[in-house]
């Protein structure tokens, strides 16, 4: 039996939002943990956070970019539809401070894993600052959800269609210069984003958490897909992190390992259209011939 998908909903072009039936997941997730899913039995395995929980109705709440095959795949199902299988939780959960002020610091894609941890750190007591960022306004999503937990939204766009004009470490620089008082950031967006945050913070001396997405194959440490380098050492992201300290990250070789399988990963793409495109072609031959006789 599969996992049912409840409810969907696009948050912007390529983007996605589905609640799917996860009964054991929804009832011992915590923020910064995620699920590995399979689309079909024959499919590859993905990571993707835990954006949300329903304990309850024991549901959860995953969010995903239409960037490959997969998740071209997942975009094809609707609600009603099943998951093949999901994983989860896995990796550790986020170390949640009490009574600090806490930046979180999100881009993209990544503002889906700043919606737990913001709300996490507001039951824990915590000043919440968000810096939401993304290209243009239409790509923004869950600034509603993330503005109604956090003391304070900073938003920005790269194009300046909406909030700030500039990019999230401009926001955070500002911040910083004006004297407000951060006890920790936390970063969680494309990785060239995070190495920037860090580098904003450092000089500074705030601690900063960075929530790594190295590949993953099976989610537990076995496989060492997901290896990263932080203060000189191996480890291993889907059992060990996924957040680990920003300062001590090795950004730029993780740049390069994410692009190990470009190659493969856009001739899958390719032929999962040609094969969409000739079953559309063959359903439209067939529906065709059906109206001549």
């Amino acid at each position: 039996m599969g996992n049912r998908i409840v409810y969907a909903k696009e948050l912007a072009p390529k983007t996605r939002l589905l609640e799917v039936e996860a009964d054991h997941i929804a009832k011992r997730g915590q923020a910064g943990q995620f699920i590995i899913l399979r689309v079909n039995d024959e499919g590859e395995r993905i990571p993707l956070t835990i954006a949300n929980r329903n304990p309850d109705k024991g549901t959860i709440t995953l969010v995903y970019q239409e960037v490959g095959k997969t998740t071209e795949m997942l975009s094809q199902l609707d609600v009603g539809d099943e998951i093949h299988d999901l994983a989860g939780p896995l990796g550790k959960a986020t170390e949640i401070p009490t009574g600090k002020t806490v930046c979180c610091v999100g881009g993209g894609i990544g503002n889906a894993v700043v919606w737990p941890q913001v709300q996490a750190l507001k039951e824990s007591g915590n000043r919440v600052i968000a810096i939401l960022g993304a290209r243009t306004k239409e790509l923004l999503i869950l600034e509603e959800e993330i503005m109604s937990l956090a003391d304070v939204t900073i938003t920005t766009t790269d194009d300046g269609s909406y909030g700030r004009k500039g990019m999230v470490t401009h926001a955070l620089e500002d911040l910083i210069d004006e004297g407000e008082k951060i006890d920790e950031v936390i970063t969680i967006g494309p990785v060239v984003m995070m190495k920037f945050v860090c580098r904003t913070t450092e000089p500074h001396g705030i601690p900063t958490q960075a929530s790594l997405n190295p590949i993953m194959v099976d989610g537990t440490g076995m496989c060492g897909a997901c290896r990263v380098t932080v203060g000189g050492e191996t480890r291993f992201a889907c059992v060990e992190g996924p957040e680990f300290d920003g300062h001590q990250v090795d950004f730029d070789e993780l740049i390069t390992r994410l692009a190990y399988y470009q190659p493969e990963e856009r001739a899958a793409s390719d032929a999962y259209h040609r094969c969409r495109m000739e079953e559309a072609a063959d359903k439209a031959t067939a529906e065709h011939l059906g109206t001549d006789r």
